[in-house]
């Protein structure tokens, strides 16, 4: 499936951008929220929502610190579920459980909002995956698991919930106990999980964007 494409049927997306407001130390990025930094004039979530609204029918945004700035963005924002931002997963759950009230045999497609360059095939890819499987599929690319780039299947909800109430964090050990699965992605001639962490990485993500025009 291109960006181009029309969206994958039935399949909802949940950009996590909340947690504590990870802050890229950079004077002239004004200590703005990781998310709200700009490349190419747009903030890294902007470009995220771009690579991801062709490929789904609904695109919602975890947010928590600073919901006022992603309000402007078109996506409903989601919060946390769970009092303390406990981490990643529980923006995983929020999704899960606003899922629910809609569609409680759906499966739900989680992306962090620092990753501008996500392939334009990724719901098509993880959906036939998961029909193969029957569960929990995660990105893989550099021989790396991408453990919250997933397609959460609506089983998982009571499970991770469990688990956070219990103080298990840790993404990684979770999908092991759902027995996940990764779909690889070629990483040539660029990785198109490349994530942006610090002003270095914002830079090469702009060269990336530049040779793209």
């Amino acid at each position: 499936m291109s960006p181009s494409s029309p969206p994958f049927p039935l399949t909802r997306a949940m950009i996590l951008a909340g947690g504590l407001g990870r802050r890229m130390n950079a004077p002239a990025h004004g200590a703005l929220e990781k998310p709200l930094v700009r490349l190419g004039g747009a903030p890294l979530i902007a470009h995220v929502i771009d690579r991801l609204r062709p490929q789904v029918d609904q695109l919602w945004i975890n947010a928590n610190s600073d919901a006022e700035a992603y309000a402007g963005l078109g996506c409903e924002l989601v919060p946390d579920t769970l009092a303390g931002h406990p981490g990643p997963l529980a923006g995983v759950l929020a999704g899960l459980e606003r899922l629910a009230a809609e569609d409680a045999g759906a499966s739900l497609l989680t992306v962090p909002a620092d990753i501008p360059f996500l392939p334009g095939d990724l719901a098509e890819r993880l959906r036939r995956r998961q029909a193969e499987t029957g569960g929990l599929v995660c990105a893989g690319s550099l021989g790396q698991r991408h453990p919250v780039i997933a397609l959460w299947p609506a089983s998982a909800r009571t499970a991770l919930r469990q688990s956070l109430e219990a103080g298990r964090l840790k993404v990684g050990l979770f999908l092991d106990t759902l027995n996940a699965v990764t779909e690889v992605w070629d990483s040539e001639p660029d990785d198109p999980f490349f994530n942006v962490n610090t002003p270095e990485d914002l830079a090469i993500a702009e060269i990336r964007r530049t040779a793209r025009q």
